[in-house]
């Protein structure tokens, strides 16, 4: 017998939050390339012919990159900004919030040690009546993943598991 606690629950992937230091710091219109590939080699061993060895290496996490209207918050900018102006390096752990449509928290996607290497002003076209969308592309040095029974996003960040360097403890 199932019981409701371990039956599965889809939601769909337009609903979503990216946090940063605890706060909603924007709503965006899509979040891609969040992925990690573990690096591997493949051995064969002698006299075994029907089989081969697979020695795992270290992981890679690809950028993620996040798209948003064109508002007046400068958060990411500033960011961005204080690195290109060689004022600062810091990394900042941010939270992908995936939510279902009774708005409880699903899944988060926590990037460790995050640091903006791109940033992507939109196409201005004076025949064009869309969206001005622009890019923030994030790579970052780990991932957790965490669900909604776990916790995860403000709440994990609240209970004081972030050191001040913005790492986990």
């Amino acid at each position: 017998m199932v019981s409701d606690a371990d039956t599965l629950n889809y939601v769909t992937a337009n609903r979503f939050y990216v946090e940063m230091e605890s706060t909603i710091a924007a709503s965006f219109s899509e979040c891609s390339g969040l992925s990690v590939q573990i690096k591997h080699e493949t051995q064969m061993e002698g006299g075994v012919n029907d089989q081969q060895r697979i020695l795992l290496g270290q992981a890679q996490f690809s950028n993620i990159t996040l798209k948003r209207g064109i508002t007046n918050n400068l958060t990411f900018w500033e960011w961005i900004q204080s690195i290109l102006a060689g004022e600062s390096n810091k990394r900042r752990n941010i939270n992908i919030l995936l939510f279902n449509q009774a708005g409880d928290t699903m899944q988060c996607w926590t990037l460790i040690g995050a640091v903006p290497v791109g940033w992507k002003a939109p196409a201005l076209q004076a025949n064009s009546n869309t969206v001005a969308i622009e890019e923030l592309t994030l790579a970052y040095e780990g991932l957790k993943v965490t669900n909604k029974a776990k916790g995860g996003g403000a709440q994990e960040l609240s209970q004081g598991r972030v050191k001040d360097s913005g790492y986990f403890t």
